[in-house]
C-alpha cells in the first residue's frame, strides 16, 4: 500500500481510504467490522465518515455510521492505528433531522456537531474534520449553471476561527473541505495564510471517469496549494463496475434500492460508461479496478475513497492498488473522454 502526505501535515495516509456511508443502512455493524478488519490487514490506515451518514440520510438511521466505528474502536482498542476523518453537515438537501435543519458553519453548530461525533466515535480526537458541503448556495452535488444569490452565510473567517478553537482544544488535528469550489477553496486557504488559522489539508470532491470536472480549476489548486483531493464516488455509484450494464438492476445495489441516486444514470453517462466497461474488458481488466486505478494515479489525488457493501467488492477495490494502467488503456480512456467529456458532472 502506498502512503501519501496529507497536505502540509505530518500525517501520511494510504492511497486508498475506506469509505463508510453504507454502514447502518446497506451494511450491518458486523459487516462493517469485517470490512474494517480486511482493509486494515491490507494496509489501509484511513477511515472517512460523517455525522450525516449513512446515506441516504434518514432520521431513523442518523449517525449510525459513526456509532458503528466507535463500537469498533471500543472493542479493538486500535484508535491510534487510524487516520480518522469526519464531517459537519451543511444546510439544505432536505435535511431537517440534524439540529433542527437550520444548519450553519458557525460556533454553535460546529461545536455541537463535533462534540456529538467524538462521543459516538468513542475517541478524544478526529484527525481530519471537514465541512461536508458549503453553507452558501453554489455549485456542488452536480449543480450546473452558476446563479449568484445575495444571501447571508457564516463568514468563512468565522468558520476557520471556530475550527482553530477546536484544534487548540485538541479535538481535531487538521481541517478539510468537501464539495467545495475553486473560489471557496482559495478563499479558505487565503484567509488561513493571512490570519494564521488552520489551513485546509484536503478537499473531498467527486472524481471519476464520468465526472472529471475537478480537473478544471481545482486540480491546479490541489497541487500548487498542497490541498489534495480525497476522491469520492470513484466508481460513479457503481456504474463503472459494469454491474448496471444493459439496464441491469442487481438486488441490494445502491441504484437499485434508492431512486435518489440518479446522478450517473442519464443516457449520456450510460453510453460513456458502456464504452469504459468495454475498454476494460478488451484489455482483460476488471472495469471497476480500471476505473479506480485511474483515479488513484492522478497527481492531485491524496487518497481514493473506496466503498463496498460486500467483502467481495472490497477485495476487488483493494486489488486496484496493485494495478498500473498500460499506455494503450490510458489512450483509450483519453479518447472516450474527448468524445464524451464529463457526461455526469
Amino acid at each position: 500500500m502506498e502512503f501519501r502526505q496529507l497536505g502540509n501535515t505530518d500525517i501520511r495516509v494510504s492511497s486508498l481510504c475506506l469509505g463508510t456511508m453504507t454502514w447502518g443502512e446497506q451494511n450491518t455493524e458486523a459487516e462493517a467490522f469485517a470490512q474494517i478488519e480486511r482493509a486494515k490487514s491490507y494496509g489501509i490506515n484511513f477511515l472517512d465518515t460523517a455525522e450525516m451518514y449513512p446515506v441516504p440520510p434518514r432520521a431513523e438511521t442518523y449517525a449510525a455510521t459513526e456509532t458503528i466505528i466507535g463500537n469498533w474502536f471500543a472493542r479493538n482498542r486500535d484508535r491510534a492505528d487510524w487516520v480518522l476523518a469526519s464531517k459537519v453537515a451543511g444546510p439544505g438537501n432536505g435535511i431537517t433531522h440534524i439540529r433542527g435543519g437550520n444548519l450553519k458553519h458557525n460556533r454553535q453548530h460546529i461545536t455541537a456537531a463535533l462534540d456529538a461525533s467524538l462521543k459516538r466515535l468513542q475517541t478524544d480526537w478526529i484527525d481530519l474534520y471537514q465541512l461536508h458541503w458549503p453553507e452558501r448556495s453554489t455549485n456542488f452535488f452536480g449543480q450546473l449553471g452558476y446563479q449568484h444569490r445575495d444571501e447571508d452565510f457564516t463568514p468563512l473567517q468565522e468558520t476557520l476561527e471556530v475550527l482553530a478553537e477546536q484544534v487548540k482544544a485538541g479535538k481535531i488535528r487538521h481541517v478539510g473541505l468537501s464539495n467545495e469550489t475553486p473560489w471557496g477553496t482559495m478563499k479558505f486557504l487565503q484567509l488561513a495564510d493571512q490570519l494564521g488559522l488552520p489551513r485546509a489539508a484536503s478537499i473531498q470532491n467527486p472524481y471519476n471517469l464520468l465526472n472529471r470536472s475537478f480537473e478544471v480549476g481545482l486540480a491546479e489548486v490541489a497541487i500548487r496549494e498542497r490541498c489534495g483531493l480525497l476522491a469520492y464516488s470513484p466508481l460513479a455509484f457503481g456504474m463503472l463496475s459494469g454491474k448496471y450494464e444493459n439496464g441491469a438492476r442487481p438486488a441490494n445495489a445502491r441504484i437499485s434500492l434508492f431512486s435518489r441516486f440518479a446522478r450517473y444514470t442519464n443516457p449520456q453517462a450510460q453510453a460513456a460508461c458502456s464504452r469504459y466497461v468495454a475498454l476494460a474488458r478488451e484489455h482483460g481488466l476488471d472495469p471497476a479496478q480500471m476505473a479506480l486505478a485511474f483515479v488513484t494515479a492522478q497527481p492531485f489525488v491524496t487518497s481514493n475513497i473506496i466503498g463496498a457493501t460486500t467483502l467481495g467488492q472490497l477485495e476487488s477495490n483493494l486489488a486496484s492498488s496493485e494495478l498500473t494502467l498500460p499506455d494503450a488503456v490510458l489512450e483509450g480512456i483519453a479518447e472516450i473522454h474527448r468524445s464524451q467529456p464529463n457526461p455526469a458532472p
